[in-house]
Formats: structure tokens, sequence, C-alpha cells
């Protein structure tokens, strides 16, 4: 499944019981919180294992932050688990600046980041 929410691209595929999106363009003001919903939409069906492969994230924005954040407390809440993988090094470098990289769990590659769950 692939959606196309403003300059975010969203491409969802199930390995086991692992959602796996790949995301890919700008987390920015105007496509988090589009995005957002679409996510919450997932878990809401029950997807509590996320994986978010970040190969294709050129830009994060404080505002995908936040969706990351919230994303995360709401899969906690639901005894589920967020994961991101194969994060670029700009988004890392935001990722790390702003500490995010200490509250969220982030794994080099796919593969790697399957076995966190």
């Amino acid at each position: 499944m692939v959606l196309t929410e403003g300059s975010v691209e969203l491409h969802a595929e199930k390995s086991h019981d692992i959602l796996i999106l790949h995301v890919k363009g700008r987390l920015d003001a105007l496509s988090s919180p589009k995005a957002e919903k679409i996510v919450f939409d997932w878990i809401n069906e029950g997807n509590l294992k996320l994986l978010l492969n970040f190969s294709q994230v050129e830009y994060l924005s404080s505002a995908g932050m936040r969706m990351l954040l919230s994303t995360s407390k709401k899969l906690k809440a639901s005894k589920g688990k967020l994961v991101l993988c194969a994060v670029t090094s700009n988004v890392m470098d935001v990722l790390k600046m702003s500490g995010f990289d200490r509250v969220l769990d982030i794994a080099k590659s796919q593969e790697e980041g399957v076995f966190h769950f």
C-alpha cells in the first residue's frame, strides 16, 4: 500500500506481525499531521509492532519529531513498540541534536530493526 500525503509517501508491508513503513520525502509541518493520522489508523487496527524505514527521508522538522514521539507513546500505551531504521545521516544529526536518539529505538538497517522486536 502506498499513500502520498503532501511531501511524504508511506509504503506499508507486513513481515510476520511487524508493520514496516517505508517513509519517503519530508516529514514537515504540512505532511506530519496527515502521516500521523495514517499511522494511528494502522495502530488502531492492531498493528502494535511498527518499524519505520527512514532510508529515504530527506528532512525531519520539529513537527516530524512530535509525530515520532506521539507514535511511540501511543504504541507503548498499547504494549507495542516503535523502531526506526536506516536513518539518513542528516536526519540522524537532527535526532541526536534533539536527544531523540536516546528516546527512540533506532537500528542501523531494516534487518537489524526486525530483531529489536
